[in-house]
């Protein structure tokens, strides 16, 4: 089927992103919603994943149902897109500035403009265990009833996006979100850090329609993207542009995401399949 061709070559170039960003290290995923099922990375360092080695599984896969070659964590990508039908994408990432404030906090309340675009809020979900059953992982999923990121206390995070890419771009605002709160917090002492309120919070969203795609097309062709050991494209796989270089940390922020349900709009809607 054309659509899922074309799927697959998007959630395998998300992967090598998230790996040439430095989220990733030899563990991480990255999915995306095919109609009944869904397309996921498998269980190998996300720096050499193709299209072809991109993995279906059920979305009505339980326990011990999984498909050879598919990550153990699985789980949390079928449970998310089972409780949030706006999803269309999902990246899992060990961002080390998520661990730390994971292990401070039990929610992260913006504290920048760009972080609003990751929800109202980022919950934490308190368990460190290995999100290797359905149960477990639907306990973490209930944790996310709304907004685009969730913190895992000792396990890093999950994004949401409306296309593989577009989860990537959150998973590294994430990324970039955890060490700003984590500098508020260090330089606030006794004062409490003042976060954004829910009227700065929403004027933020209500403005990034347009912006998350230009963040994922700024991730994906800087520095690096074409170089040895990059995201650049796979074996057989359409060469994208970009720069040689070392990329060993992301760029600054420049733009931020927004409304999962927008985002579907702005991609023409879900990623289901076509016929050919």
């Amino acid at each position: 089927m054309i659509r899922d061709g074309v799927l697959r070559g998007e959630v395998a170039e998300a992967a090598r992103v998230l790996a040439r960003l430095r989220l990733v290290t030899a563990f991480g995923h990255v999915s995306a919603r095919a109609g009944d099922s869904m397309l996921i990375t498998p269980a190998a360092d996300l720096a050499g994943v193709t299209a072809a080695s991109v993995i279906e599984v059920p979305l009505a896969a339980r326990d011990g149902a999984l498909p050879a070659g598919a990550p153990a964590e699985a789980w949390a990508h079928l449970a998310l897109y089972r409780a949030r039908p706006d999803a269309a994408a999902i990246a899992r990432a060990q961002p080390a500035a998520a661990f730390a404030v994971a292990a401070v906090a039990t929610v992260m309340v913006p504290v920048h403009g760009q972080a609003a675009w990751l929800g109202e809020s980022v919950p934490v979900y308190s368990d460190a265990a290995l999100l290797r059953s359905a149960d477990r992982a639907e306990r973490a999923a209930s944790c996310l009833p709304a907004g685009e990121a969730l913190l895992l206390r000792g396990n890093g995070a999950l994004t949401l996006g409306a296309a593989p890419g577009l989860a990537v771009a959150r998973m590294w605002l994430l990324a970039a979100a955890c060490d700003v709160y984590l500098t508020a917090l260090s330089a606030s002492g006794a004062n409490p850090v003042t976060t954004l309120s829910g009227g700065e919070i929403a004027s933020w969203r209500a403005v990034g329609g347009e912006l998350l795609p230009r963040l994922w097309e700024h991730l994906r062709s800087g520095p690096g993207s074409a170089g040895p050991g990059s995201a650049g494209p796979g074996p057989g796989e359409e060469q994208g542009q970009g720069q040689p270089g070392d990329h060993r940390r992301p760029p600054a922020p420049r733009v931020m995401p927004l409304d999962l349900r927008e985002e579907r709009e702005a991609h023409g809607g879900a990623p289901d399949r076509e016929q050919t």
